[in-house]
């Protein structure tokens, strides 16, 4: 009997969204590790990429499905970066000590308390606190099974506001797709380029255009030419003016226009 395509697509979605059940699980509530790799099959480490990359279209929103994305599709660009990291003092020191971001070593209310304005702490504290975000909101790694590249993925998905705050970004759906450019540049990561790629139908024609011909060139500029901002102690710098940090980054503000702030 003849199944519409619309049926097919359906059927497909929950046959994924039931792997990705299954290969899964939930997420431990509390932070006791970042490293709870959960062997895969190559089938199933399939599953959960193209799951995942289908589903993450649909939905940006969540969180962990991009996670995941990332996760099975990045060991090389993870490499890469991993080589990068450790050619540096302080990215070989990041990887020494394993820093983690958490509420508990980077308070956003202790930030807003103790910083000065104009201060990358400040900036950082009003982006987290105006929107109730939480360091912790961070999902851990589950897919990657070398501790390096493991640590690797969490540091970049651990400082991914602190690149909202110094690139000024907001993170709305254009937001995060400028930022998702300027990271596939800096990056290498497969996830970025894919959610950067198929993720802009959700723009409206005046925010696409922007996207296409004033954010992105500025992202694969900007991203490109930085500092290695992996390898950066954003924990030692929460004081210092953020202009300046800017300039020692070698970093520009993104070119949003205030229509889509």
């Amino acid at each position: 009997s003849f199944c519409p395509p619309r049926m097919l697509e359906r059927a497909r979605l929950r046959f994924v969204a039931g792997i990705l059940a299954f290969e899964w699980g939930e997420f431990p509530e509390e932070f006791m590790s970042f490293h709870h790799y959960q062997p895969l099959s190559r089938l199933g480490r399939a599953s959960v990429a193209i799951g995942s990359a289908l589903l993450a279209v649909r939905n940006p929103a969540r969180g962990d499905l991009v996670a995941a994305l990332g996760e099975t599709t990045g060991s090389a660009a993870l490499g890469r970066l991993l080589r990068r990291m450790e050619a540096s003092e302080e990215g070989s020191f990041l990887l020494k000590e394993r820093a983690i971001i958490s509420s508990e070593t980077v308070s956003p209310k202790r930030l807003k308390r103790e910083c000065p304005k104009g201060t990358f702490g400040a900036a950082y504290a009003d982006f987290m606190l105006k929107r109730n975000f939480s360091p912790d909101d961070r999902s851990i790694i589950r897919f990657v099974e070398n501790e390096d590249l493991a640590y690797v993925m969490l540091r970049y998905r651990q400082v991914h506001d602190f690149w909202h705050v110094l690139v000024d970004l907001p993170p709305s759906i254009l937001g995060e797709l400028a930022l998702k450019w300027f990271e596939w540049a800096h990056t290498g990561l497969p996830s970025t380029l894919l959610s950067a790629s198929f993720a802009s139908f959700r723009l409206s024609t005046p925010q696409q255009l922007h996207l296409a011909t004033d954010l992105t060139p500025w992202a694969l500029d900007a991203g490109s030419k930085c500092a290695d901002l992996l390898s950066v102690r954003y924990e030692t710098l929460f004081r210092k003016d953020l202009d300046e940090l800017r300039g020692d980054l070698k970093l520009t503000k993104a070119p949003l226009s205030e229509e889509f702030r």
